[in-house]
């Protein structure tokens, strides 16, 4: 009687050994295909000249969406109701969003800068609260390193809906002082001096052209302006250099540079026994 209960068992651990051989195969072909079409997507990211950040949002995005296309297959050859999995997975994505509406947010302003590409790794930039060069761009959080070589960390959904400016995103930036001298100083002689300095400092790009001129009439000075263009990368270190020379070169001609000062008059006689 056992063995005839085996027999009869027979055919279906036939089908079940076939089809996990099946599944098996499915399976490894499957991770095989997946892995194939990864390394062809990559190699498209980098023949596109794509920015890292994205490449590693669309091949974790496309690895995801291969692996879940993989399981659908798998579970519909073991029988498995490929209605109920989506159902399960479309639940639980909806618990997880809601608990973690703040980092969708901050995930979606990630996906928006990395898309738009308002500045890139390298970039120096200025917002209201903070101001860096930019080290890494996450899909959650955005790292600045500052000039004191402190790392902010700023979620993307603030990041995106904040006024950026972009210091560095042109290659030449315009070079503007302005310096006050006494009225009683030749200004002619301080706009050949402020000039002189700028056409020949290396950082000033000589190409471009090299104003100077009188800014304003102030109430204790002559505000003197000019402007010049450097490289971005030369900007600050031209900026300090110019100040100084400016100093030095008009302490050495004379060119007073005044300084606020308040003038205090008693007036009234003073009693006698007071």
């Amino acid at each position: 009687m056992l063995m005839d209960t085996i027999k009869g068992w027979m055919p279906d651990f036939i089908r079940l050994g076939l089809n996990l051989l099946v599944i098996l195969t499915i399976f490894i072909v499957g991770r095989k295909i997946i892995r194939l079409l990864l390394k062809m997507a990559q190699h498209s990211f980098e023949r596109a000249g794509m920015e890292i950040g994205v490449t590693k949002f669309i091949g974790s995005l496309l690895k995801f969406s291969l692996n879940a296309l993989l399981i659908f297959i798998i579970a519909g050859q073991m029988g498995i109701d490929s209605a109920s999995i989506v159902a399960i997975l479309g639940s639980a994505g909806l618990a997880i969003g809601l608990a973690l509406q703040e980092s969708l947010k901050n995930f979606a302003g990630g996906i928006l800068i990395l898309v738009m590409k308002p500045f890139k790794v390298g970039d120096y930039i200025v917002m209201p609260d903070a101001e860096g060069t930019v080290s890494i761009i996450g899909l959650v959080y955005t790292i600045l390193v500052t000039i004191d070589n402190k790392t902010i960390s700023i979620p993307n959904g603030t990041l995106s809906n904040s006024i950026v400016t972009n210091v560095t995103a042109m290659e030449k930036r315009r070079l503007d002082l302005t310096v006050g001298i006494g009225y009683q100083s030749d200004l002619k002689k301080a706009k050949d001096i402020i000039d002189r300095i700028y056409r020949q400092h290396p950082s000033v790009l000589k190409e471009e052209p090299i104003v100077t001129y009188v800014d304003s009439l102030g109430d204790d000075s002559v505000v003197l302006g000019a402007r010049g263009w450097t490289k971005s990368e030369d900007y600050w270190a031209a900026r300090w250099d110019i100040i100084e020379k400016i100093k030095l070169a008009f302490d050495e001609a004379g060119v007073e540079i005044p300084y606020r000062q308040m003038d205090v008059h008693i007036t009234g006689a003073v009693q006698d026994g007071e």
